[in-house]
């Protein structure tokens, strides 16, 4: 009797099962057929941006972002929140700082003098348990002596100089070098409370927002219940939304803009943890992947009221706006005396020369963004305006310090950090025609961290976009 029972319930749930793959295999038409044409503010659609990034942009940043020069990122992950007492960090040991002891860091990092790097080792081991030491996304931040000498000759590089973003001190103790490679970006658990008040913190408080205006779904808004709360726990005004695309749709042009960026980011960084999510765990083993279930929770039209396709849109818009500046900025990195220094003569050279190729295709997509719309207006007027959006996209990249935990705080801060570096590019057109050929300029200067943080925040978006047709191809499989 009890056997039959479990044959019944095996049977029920195998059926619920196959309804739910059902379903969710019919969700991505809806959200496919409102994801496509020409996007507002632009002149650019968004199956060209899927092909350029497949075919041209995707393969070689991701290979760039694997070279010395990129993959190494210097970061305080302990500067305090200077907006709201510290509620405690995150204690899933997903979000923690686990340092990589220095005997397994890789021997090209370790060998050779004091600005030198020898060629990378072919053995993998080291880098093999380097990972299984940090097989759950802890933050390693060992290197050996001999490079962290490395790195001060490449801050010799450096210059300061007015910017988007709060910069980290770079001389302060308790700014560390991290690799990026072995600190994926993902699904680390980091969620609830104190996730949202960052970014009810980014979105009412600098996207030129006033206060009565709501942003559909937003779990902080008033009147919400608690469970209403803990159910719209990703898209923090009013569900319909009417009131706030009325809002937003009367905005002039920049502020359109800062809203559609920060909108971008944050559905691009929720793409990142969707698709590296911890699936399951198995005697101290997790398996990493694609979540569909929380794909659809998050990007649904149905789900989120239409929210998911327009926030979606606002990636793709992102996308642009960074791709327009590399194009911007190729003329900096192609005079001969630039060199992305790591002391290894060979891979620097291969670092540029894999750079100026992407910088090549950059230049050659048809339809950028046209930044020269944007504060167009009286001299006096656009520049109050640039300054006001300067100040407030400076002031998120503080609150990326109010985040918990340190493996979402690395990332959001390099993203963040990487778009403010796209911003002053595109801002600085006239600096940069006039770059004097053969020698460092005094008008527009790139510091190695905004080099670093911007290839890798464009790294993430065309991941973030190939992920999306990944998610379309697993949609379709559940049909």
């Amino acid at each position: 009797m009890s056997s039959a029972r479990g044959a019944g319930r095996r049977t029920a749930a195998g059926t619920g099962l196959a309804v739910r793959l059902l379903l969710l295999g019919s969700i991505w038409s809806p959200v496919e057929a409102q994801l496509t044409g020409v996007l507002d503010d632009c002149l650019c659609d968004i199956e060209s941006i899927d092909d350029f990034n497949t075919y041209k942009i995707f393969p070689k940043i991701q290979k760039l972002q694997e070279r010395d020069y990129f993959r190494y990122y210097k970061v305080n992950l302990k500067r305090p929140c200077p907006f709201w007492a510290d509620d405690g960090h995150c204690s899933i040991r997903d979000c923690h700082v686990e340092p990589c002891p220095e005997s397994k860091v890789p021997i090209g990092i370790k060998a050779g003098s004091s600005n030198k790097y020898s060629e990378r080792a072919n053995n993998t081991k080291e880098l093999e348990d380097c990972e299984q030491a940090n097989k759950l996304g802890a933050i390693n931040s060992t290197l050996s002596n001999q490079s962290k000498e490395a790195f001060i000759d490449w801050a010799r590089y450096d210059d300061s100089q007015d910017h988007f973003c709060e910069l980290d001190d770079e001389r302060s103790p308790d700014a560390q070098y991290v690799d990026l490679l072995l600190n994926p970006e993902r699904y680390t658990g980091y969620k609830g409370p104190s996730a949202w008040r960052v970014w009810n913190s980014i979105y009412e408080e600098n996207c030129f927002k006033p206060r009565s205006v709501y942003r559909p779904l937003n779990p902080l808004a008033p009147s919400r219940g608690l469970y209403l709360s803990l159910f719209f726990s990703f898209f923090p005004g009013e569900d319909d939304g009417e009131s706030f695309y009325t809002w937003l749709e009367g905005l002039c042009l920049e502020k359109r803009v800062f809203y559609k960026l920060i909108s971008g980011l944050h559905v691009s960084i929720n793409l990142h943890l969707c698709a590296n999510y911890l699936l399951e765990e198995t005697w101290g083993k997790p398996r990493w992947g694609h979540n569909v279930k929380e794909f659809i929770h998050r990007f649904d039209p149905i789900e989120t009221k239409g929210e998911g396709p327009r926030r979606l849109k606002n990636l793709y818009f992102l996308y642009l706006i960074e791709l327009r500046a590399l194009s911007k900025v190729a003329p900096y990195f192609e005079r001969s005396f630039v060199d992305l220094y790591t002391g290894n003569v060979q891979e620097d050279a291969e670092s540029k020369t894999l750079l100026l190729d992407i910088f090549r295709d950059t230049k050659s997509f048809p339809m950028h963004f046209d930044e020269k719309s944007m504060f167009a207006g009286d001299k006096k007027g656009a520049k109050s305006l640039k300054e006001e959006f300067r100040l407030h996209f400076k002031n998120i990249s503080r609150i990326m310090d109010c985040v918990g935990c340190d493996k979402c705080r690395l990332w959001g801060k390099l993203q963040t950090q990487g778009l403010g570096t796209a911003l002053k590019i595109l801002f600085s057109e006239k600096e940069i025609q006039n770059l004097p050929e053969n020698s460092p300029s005094k008008g527009f200067q790139l510091t190695r961290q905004e080099i670093v943080a911007l290839l890798n925040a464009f790294g993430r978006l065309s991941t973030s976009i190939k992920e999306l047709q990944n998610f379309k191809l697993l949609l379709q499989r559940t049909r």
